[in-house]
């Protein structure tokens, strides 16, 4: 009766997707409401998802791809169809080379926690650190070991990499704590600390980075998905492949400028009344705009919406050769502007590129179109009303729980297609 009661709901669209990410009853107010619903034949089910393998494991990314650009992912499947969205596995690939691949990482994974642990005996204990465990000359703190369970560094740190590292761990628990609070799940401390320990342990392994404050934010919905801590590590992992970038940070310039650079051209070329009102405020460098860009509107979407806007956009921007590119292998779809069928798997932004022959893939990511169509949707109140950067910043606070996710993909595809014709005539 339960699964009839189920199916039925799917059909109609009425089914109670929010349960899968139950939110607290005493945050239910403040948080954005939840527009995505499950759409039958437009939403890619459990059964799509399993239909599109073939018997030994090789997957249709085509009839994937276009399945999710019509109508997101089923909450159920989301984790496993991410894995292949982002470039952990190839689809070209078996179920038994995943297999094989999967429990290599799963062992990675543990010798990396293990050398941490080493070093901080709270990784891997289930809890985590909130107060700083030495001082930026590496002289330990003791009056920490009470608030970081009872450790304590016993001795100065002379090791630049792991003072480095040290010095990171409390701010990244000061985030954890205050991560997605609102949803039931994290009312567990163990979910608390399993996101701590992966945030800590991808630090480690990038220094050349270290943890900047949003990250949490991007590896949150991972450690949500995934049961397994090392599946949900190596999905972050390949997230911020393709976001690193932005949170690179020199004491004069930040890597997401790169971003609101584009983001500034595109809206001179489309939309020069508004960017001429924008720099008349002050605000041509579009900073503003850089939380959007950093944490992929978490804070502008409910949870389940952030997800499908996600999706959506590295559906959209999917490439084949993404797995062989980061496992350093040969790419077999280099040809693939001379042959519709290759050019098919391709994502509908990423196919513009490669039909154009061009390779500017960090700073032109969907993402940046995506916030060129949320300012394009305030045009009138942005030209009206704002008279400083503060009633810009008001103004775009207001569509928190406002946005069709779907809708400002759509937009974005058509901002970037006028860009394109007015920059090559330019």
């Amino acid at each position: 009766m339960y699964l009839c009661c189920r199916y039925i709901m799917w059909r109609s669209g009425g089914e109670d997707l929010q349960g899968f990410y139950p939110v607290r009853p005493e945050c239910l107010s403040d948080v954005p409401r939840t527009r995505f619903k499950s759409r039958a034949g437009k939403t890619l089910s459990a059964r799509r998802w399993h239909a599109a393998f073939t018997e030994d494991g090789h997957l249709d990314m085509e009839k994937v791809l276009r399945r999710i650009q019509r109508g997101g992912i089923h909450p159920s499947i989301k984790g496993a169809v991410w894995e292949f969205l982002l470039g952990c596995y190839d689809p070209d690939s078996t179920f038994d080379e995943r297999t094989k691949l999967r429990t290599l990482r799963r062992e990675q994974y543990a010798a990396w926690k293990a050398e941490c642990k080493t070093m901080v005996p709270v990784v891997g204990s289930g809890n985590y650190i909130t107060l700083a465990v030495v001082s930026q000359n590496g002289e330990p703190i003791d009056e920490s070991s009470v608030e970081n369970q009872g450790w304590v560094v016993k001795e100065t740190v002379r090791d630049e990499r792991v003072l480095q590292w040290m010095l990171s761990l409390h701010q990244i628990g000061l985030d954890v704590a205050r991560t997605d609070r609102y949803l039931s799940f994290y009312e567990d401390g163990g979910n608390q600390s399993k996101l701590w320990d992966v945030l800590a342990i991808y630090t480690w392994l990038n220094l050349d980075i270290g943890y900047v404050q949003g990250m949490n934010d991007i590896c949150s919905p991972m450690i949500i998905l995934f049961e397994d801590e090392a599946d949900a590590f190596w999905c972050f992992e390949r997230a911020m492949r393709r976001l690193r970038e932005n949170f690179r940070a020199t004491a004069t310039s930040m890597g997401v400028q790169t971003q609101l650079g584009v983001l500034s051209q595109v809206i001179k070329t489309v939309d020069p009344r508004l960017h001429q009102h924008l720099e008349d405020l002050d605000g041509g460098e579009y900073l503003f705009a850089i939380r959007m860009l950093m944490v992929l509107f978490r804070r502008e979407f409910s949870f389940l919406d952030a997800l499908y806007l996600w999706e959506l956009m590295w559906a959209m921007e999917y490439n084949p050769n993404m797995f062989a590119t980061y496992e350093e292998l040969e790419d077999r779809n280099n040809n693939a502007a001379d042959d519709p069928k290759l050019l098919k798997r391709y994502g509908k932004f990423e196919r513009k590129y490669v039909n154009s022959g061009k390779n500017e893939r960090h700073s032109n990511t969907i993402a940046v179109f995506v916030v060129a169509s949320v300012l394009q949707t305030k045009n009138k109140r942005l030209l009206k009303e704002a008279k400083g950067l503060d009633d810009v910043v008001q103004i775009l606070g207001d569509i928190a729980g406002n946005l069709d996710a779907k809708k400002a993909c759509k937009e974005a595809l058509k901002i970037h297609e006028k860009f394109l014709k007015k920059a090559n005539r330019q």
